[in-house]
């Protein structure tokens, strides 16, 4: 660990004994809980969680949940700028000055049905917030809401940043792009979480999801009639057999951080019973949670494809697709920051619901913020368990327990405000442009 995370951890450790100080700021983290707790604030995070869900937009199309970001911001006197990557939107609240901490929220949809029947059931047909983002854009105005009514506490600069694109659009690499970075200490991000009790938190430190690309394989051979199959060279047969040969690159290792993951999810081939077609496209995903076994990983995938497409007499073309789906870095979270956020979490909800938890071979785009500067990602529980289970992301039968709204909101606050107590000393500002030029 460098001296700096040193010299942090014993701020941190110095912070937590003044359960007494004066000026209350050592019991932020429950003092912004019962704030978020209130009725009047959970109602508004409610209504603004529904206005989204009921009207789903795709990655770069979010235009109204832009517009009433904007709205939400303008009526709390809140500053930002738009756009940023089509239709991101990036807000300040503090000093206007260095140090700077983000907090991100993702805003699109996926272009799915909404099977769930009720009252603010999404209005536009095959799309649907299945993954919880509607809320997640709930809690960071609820945030942005808490540090603005306690502004004054705030020791630098809280950037909101509202991404796009999230679902396989990389739009936090377009975010990056925009400079919606720029000189950033830190970024925290969440994700609600169906499986985790409510009032729970989980994350660990180092990698926790996974590198994830998309890739597609068009398999030629030569068609022909059902009835007389040796005269054709069956595209259908050579790539049933480069699927069964890829499910071979899967690895579950007994320390999950070796494991790797193939997935074929499309097989597109032929129109007609009686006839052999020409060729057959697949197509899938694949996932490790280390850049250099990434890339082995994809090298292999090429591989198979091909020389299983020969051992048939096939020929065969791999398209990763880089351009339209960007690969996504690994999820890895800083030790000295997963060490922040426990001790920050406990003074919040207790230690016993702070959970540290295994990789997960889920993928997030937040990776591209980690790439460049310090990030911590975690997860936010959501299941009441007297209560029927909650269904897992991209389900259509998804549904969000809002009373989670709180819990976010609160800890995306606090963890800006603790931050920027403890490390304002810490930060130089580099040269070059600055935020605080508003």
């Amino acid at each position: 660990m460098g001296f700096s995370n040193w010299v942090f951890l014993v701020l941190l450790l110095y912070w937590l004994t003044l359960t007494s100080s004066s000026d209350g700021l050592s019991d932020f983290p429950p003092r912004f809980l019962d704030y978020a707790k209130r009725q009047d604030f959970f109602d508004w995070m409610v209504g603004v969680r529904r206005k989204i869900h009921e009207n789903p937009e795709l990655g770069y199309e979010e235009f109204e949940t832009s517009k009433l970001i904007r709205a939400e911001l303008d009526k709390m006197g809140i500053k930002y700028k738009y756009p940023y990557a089509v239709t991101g939107v990036v807000g300040f609240i503090g000093t206007g000055k260095a140090p700077f901490v983000a907090l991100r929220a993702d805003m699109d949809a996926l272009p799915m049905q909404e099977m769930v029947e009720w009252e603010h059931k999404s209005k536009v047909p095959n799309k649907m917030h299945a993954c919880g983002h509607d809320s997640h854009v709930a809690m960071l105005l609820g945030a942005a809401r808490i540090l603005q009514e306690h502004r004054e506490e705030l020791k630098g600069t809280v950037v909101l940043v509202f991404q796009p694109a999230e679902e396989g659009g990389a739009g936090a690499k377009q975010m990056i792009d925009a400079g919606a970075l720029e000189n950033v200490k830190a970024i925290f991000g969440l994700h609600v979480d169906s499986k985790l009790p409510l009032g729970e938190v989980a994350s660990r430190p180092g990698p926790l999801l996974a590198a994830s690309g998309f890739f597609q394989a068009v398999i030629s051979g030569k068609g022909g009639h059902a009835a007389i199959p040796q005269h054709s060279i069956d595209p259908i047969l050579a790539a049933s057999n480069v699927i069964v040969s890829l499910q071979h690159l899967i690895s579950r290792e007994a320390d999950p951080l070796d494991s790797q993951v193939v997935t074929v999810a499309k097989f597109q081939g032929g129109g007609a019973f009686n006839v052999i077609p020409d060729s057959v496209t697949i197509g899938g995903t694949f996932r490790a949670f280390s850049k250099e076994s990434f890339k082995q990983l994809r090298q292999r995938i090429e591989e198979v494809v091909t020389g299983q497409a020969a051992v048939h007499r096939c020929k065969a073309v791999v398209d990763f697709q880089e351009k339209e789906k960007p690969f996504f870095p690994p999820t890895v979270n800083k030790k000295d920051l997963h060490e922040y956020f426990q001790a920050i979490a406990a003074n919040m909800i207790g230690a016993e619901k702070v959970k540290s938890m295994q990789p997960l071979m889920g993928s997030e785009d937040f990776s591209f913020y980690q790439e460049m500067i310090p990030g911590y990602f975690f997860f936010l529980g959501m299941q009441n368990e007297t209560q029927k289970p909650l269904q897992s992301a991209h389900s259509p039968y998804f549904e969000i327990n809002e009373d989670a709204l709180p819990y976010g909101a609160a800890l995306h606050a606090s963890l800006a405000t603790g931050y920027l107590l403890e490390l304002q000393s810490e930060v130089h500002l580099p040269k070059g442009r600055h935020h605080d030029e508003l």
